[in-house]
This record gives C-alpha cells, sequence and structure tokens, in this order.
C-alpha cells in the first residue's frame, strides 16, 4: 500500500507542534505555580454573603480581616510536581514561626483523598484522559494531614494566569472554634498570579451533609486573600526556622506518603490522649527519628 508522503509529513509536523505547544504550557504552569513563593504581606478577608437557615436567631459567621506576614518555602520541585510549604510569622523571634499550610501541584495526577465530612476523606481514581493537561492542587493541614484537592486546567489568557477548582473541603480554623452547625465547606478556589504577588479568591458554600440524604446549603461566603510581594529579608527569621526544622517535617510528610500509597479510605481520630496531631508533632525535636514520627501518626488512624 502506497503512502501518501504529503500527508505523513504533514501529520508528523502536526504532532510536532502540538508536543512544543504542550511543553510550552506546561512551562508557563511551572512558572505560575513557582512564583507563589517568597515573602508577602497577606491580606485574609472573609464575609458570610447569603444565609438561607429556617431558624430566626441564626447568626451569621463575623466579618473577618486580618494580616499576616508569610514565608512560602520551595521544599520539592520536580517535572510532574512542586511543592510550597506556608510559614506564618507571628513575631519578631523564631518562637513565633507557625508552620501553616502546604500546597503540593501534581501535573495530570490520577488519584485523590476527597472530603466527605468530619474527619473522612474517600479515595477515589480518574482515568488519565480526564486530567489530560491539568494540575492537582493538594493542600494540607498544619500537620501534614489532609485537608483537599481538586484537578484543574491552568489558563494563560489576556495577561491573566489562573487556576479554578470547586471541591469539598472540613471547616477552616476559623469557623470551626466556632461553628458546629454545618460539617462541609464547598469551596470555589481561584489561584490568580498578579503584578504584586497572587490573589487566593473563594466563593464558598456552607453545607450541612449527612448519610444517604441531600446536601443542606446553610450559607455562602466569600474569601479574598491578597499576598502582596515583600523584600525576602523580611522573612529571614521563617527562612532560619525552616533550616532548623525541615528535616523532621520531611519525616511527617515521608509517613504521611506511606498511607496515602495505601488507595483506600481514610478516617482520622480528631483527639489522641486528649491531644489533636498537630499539638503532638509540633512538639517533635528536630531530630526525632521515622519511628517516633511514625508511631504518632498511625495512631491517629482509625482502623
Amino acid at each position: 500500500m502506497k503512502i501518501n508522503t504529503f500527508i505523513l509529513t504533514t501529520t508528523l509536523l502536526l504532532i510536532g507542534f502540538v508536543g512544543r505547544s504542550q511543553d510550552v504550557k506546561k512551562k508557563e504552569d511551572v512558572k505560575a505555580i513557582k512564583s507563589m513563593c517568597g515573602c508577602y504581606e497577606v491580606q485574609f478577608n472573609f464575609a458570610e454573603t447569603f444565609s438561607y437557615s429556617k431558624d430566626s436567631l441564626y447568626k451569621k459567621s463575623p466579618v473577618k480581616h486580618e494580616t499576616a506576614l508569610e514565608w512560602v518555602e520551595l521544599i520539592e520541585d520536580q517535572p510532574n510536581k512542586i511543592s510550597l510549604q506556608h510559614l506564618l510569622i507571628t513575631g519578631k523571634t523564631e518562637e513565633s514561626i507557625v508552620k501553616h499550610w502546604r500546597q503540593d501541584w501534581l501535573f495530570e495526577n490520577t488519584k485523590f483523598y476527597t472530603f466527605n465530612k468530619e474527619t473522612t476523606w474517600d479515595f477515589n481514581q480518574l482515568s488519565p484522559k480526564e486530567v489530560k493537561g491539568q494540575w492537582t492542587q493538594k493542600v494540607y493541614q498544619v500537620d501534614d494531614s489532609p485537608r483537599y484537592e481538586g484537578t484543574a486546567t491552568w489558563v494563560h489568557v489576556d495577561g491573566r494566569h489562573y487556576w479554578v477548582n470547586t471541591t469539598d473541603a472540613p471547616l477552616p480554623r476559623r469557623e470551626h472554634t466556632i461553628r458546629n452547625d454545618y460539617n462541609v465547606l464547598k469551596r470555589t478556589n481561584v489561584q490568580e498570579i498578579t503584578t504584586t504577588g497572587w490573589i487566593h479568591d473563594q466563593d464558598n458554600a456552607k453545607l450541612i451533609r449527612k448519610n444517604n440524604e441531600k446536601d443542606v446549603l446553610l450559607a455562602q461566603e466569600k474569601g479574598h486573600d491578597v499576598y502582596t510581594k515583600v523584600d525576602d529579608s523580611k522573612c529571614k527569621i521563617a527562612q532560619d526556622w525552616w533550616k532548623k526544622n525541615n528535616s523532621v517535617w520531611k519525616k511527617v510528610r515521608d509517613q504521611w506518603e506511606i498511607v496515602f500509597l495505601k488507595n483506600k479510605d481514610l478516617t482520622l481520630e480528631k483527639k489522641v490522649d486528649n491531644q489533636p496531631l498537630f499539638m503532638k508533632l509540633f512538639d517533635l525535636k528536630a531530630d526525632a527519628s521515622r519511628e517516633e514520627v511514625a508511631k504518632i501518626i498511625e495512631s491517629y488512624i482509625s482502623k
């Protein structure tokens, strides 16, 4: 059978063009993600916008406006995985450093721990086709336990660079200390890179979730966190703290990875010995052993 050389050549050229275009697009994605690293003055803004409760005594959550200084450290940089650790600076000494949340970005990831309710995450798997060209953002709590995650495509158009996803999450710390009338926060997260830093924009739904029942919408919320880049020297104490403590937190992440690789639903205990997990991990010495770390984390996993 004769092969039309024109068609063959054209096809090969198109394949090469598409491949190069995908490489360029991925490089733009990586640049956007890594640009979230550095020292930032952060403004946290949250307001409950609409309430749907039939209770006449229902009270909205108070409007929140807070500022903070935060260092975002690049702790893993691989072709298909980028990990960013946030460190909150609350004072002028290393004792004031709080290991904050972590965000991992995985390219074309197919495995997910989707938040269900309370302290349970369901393991789910998508096909490679469903995540083609997408990045998963996996967000972890201060103790590196799971929080929420979702997959979407980074968009670079009209001078804008952003990523949008909707996913279920536990109540944030600002809410679970004052609210017990809902148990799921359905978050629409927008990460957008700006000329002065980046923005984390949120449109959230506060849901009541019960087994075998339809979710009930209790209220909606707007979040708008603005990260304004400042000179790295302003975050030096956080950088110094991380140099001294990063090894123990690498052991914590490694132990969690062992848990996640089991690819099964996960339920965590809220407290063990009347203490939440983060308190036990925060008390670890910088030279704590892997065995000590593993023992603590395993004690919080419901069998």
